[in-house]
């Protein structure tokens, strides 16, 4: 920073060095599908001028219900409150096989309440803990790979387990019942799977994990639950979601400033972004025909397709525009979350965590992964097309 500045204007300087301290090209690594997002709005605004009509693009009720659940589970992380759940369960077991598979199943049902990036940002740290701690590292890869499987899987029975079950839910206004049963039978067929996969690759070795002196605040845990609680009442339509917007911010910036910053705002912006892209797109004739005839041939297979290419989220927006079959189009987008590593956000997140412990091994992971995230793609592609 320049010496005459600092010297003349050093209140102006200290406010200025946060942004000279800014790595734009960090920045657009970590966040690169909101900026794509942000590039296919203004690329598609071209085509479709910014009008009144913009504003009908926006489901404010999705981009709410998902702040206020993420900004809840944000405080819980902050008291531990995850990680402590998930170290109580896993320190009950005395071998690798079982260690592993209740790693995966912490993040398969985490991913039913939190989300699934939460889920993997919470419990792979975990993961990475206990395989390292007991000299375990040969089952790490496999781990991750799994516990990105059982996120991805695992989310798809709740409207607010995946990002794009949320808008979905929302949009068509799904009844919760008929919701659960439409994703009730790939979920089944997920976690065994899963557990199939679990018992084949990972021996019953001897494990020990010591245990870990952490206390849980139950004050603010009790206080923090209870606006969980409130965040999945608005998303299951039982309280406006006006109102949440209003209290669970309000509760947090007393309670914990923290996870308010702590929020996923990239994420929230990409839904924005893409709700343009998707709106603009639906007001371009051609393409509007293109996808109907597409999406007219097989909502699954052609849901799913999408999703390889530019990820099960921004699937979900775009298809939703030019179908009403919302049955395949929900378990397209869930299922198609497994495959390549951009087929959804939350295995990128994985591949960053794993290569940020193993450098050097990021080729050997992206094999591995592709072969169970295929096998897991294609078993339950074909057993939905013809259960449904």
């Amino acid at each position: 920073m320049n010496r005459a500045i600092v010297k003349h204007f050093p209140r102006r300087a200290e406010l200025l060095r946060p942004l000279m301290q800014f790595d734009l090209k960090a920045f657009v690594k970590k966040n690169i599908v909101m900026v794509i997002a942000m590039a296919a709005a203004l690329i598609t605004s071209l085509a479709v001028p910014v009008d009144a009509e913009y504003l009908g693009y926006f489901d404010f009720k999705t981009l709410t219900c998902l702040f206020c659940v993420l900004a809840v589970v944000c405080a819980l992380k902050n008291i531990s409150f995850f990680y402590i759940l998930a170290r109580k369960v896993v320190t009950s077991f005395k071998n690798a096989r079982n260690s592993v598979i209740a790693l995966v199943y912490i993040t398969f049902i985490g991913s039913m309440l939190i989300a699934n990036d939460m889920a993997l940002l919470t419990f792979l740290p975990l993961g990475y803990f206990v395989l390292s701690a007991t000299g375990k590292e040969k089952y790490m890869a496999f781990t991750f790979i799994m516990q990105n499987i059982a996120a991805n899987l695992g989310g798809m029975l709740t409207p607010f387990g995946n990002p794009q079950n949320l808008y979905l839910y929302t949009k068509f206004g799904i009844p919760t019942g008929e919701f659960m049963a439409i994703m009730a039978p790939p979920f089944a067929l997920s976690i065994v799977l899963i557990t199939v996969c679990c018992i084949v690759f990972v021996k019953a070795e001897p494990l020990e994990l010591h245990d870990e002196e952490i206390n849980l605040d139950s004050k603010r845990c009790v206080f923090y639950l209870a606006l969980f609680a409130l965040a999945i009442a608005i998303v299951f339509r039982g309280i406006p979601y006006q109102l949440g917007l209003l209290v669970i911010p309000a509760c947090l910036i007393f309670a914990d400033r923290r996870a308010l910053k702590m929020v996923d705002y990239p994420l929230l912006l990409t839904f924005v972004f893409f709700f343009i892209f998707s709106g603009n797109m639906a007001r371009i004739g051609f393409v509007r025909d293109f996808f109907s005839m597409l999406l007219e041939k097989s909502t699954l297979l052609f849901s799913v397709v999408s999703c390889q290419v530019i990820s099960n989220v921004p699937s979900a927006i775009l298809l939703s525009q030019f179908t009403e079959n919302y049955r395949e189009l929900l378990v397209g987008v869930n299922i198609g979350g497994a495959g390549t590593l951009i087929a959804s956000l939350a295995s990128l997140i994985t591949f960053r965590e794993y290569v940020k412990h193993n450098p050097g091994c990021a080729v050997k992971y992206i094999v591995k992964f592709s072969l169970f995230n295929f096998a897991f793609l294609g078993i339950l592609t074909v057993f939905m097309m013809i259960v449904m």
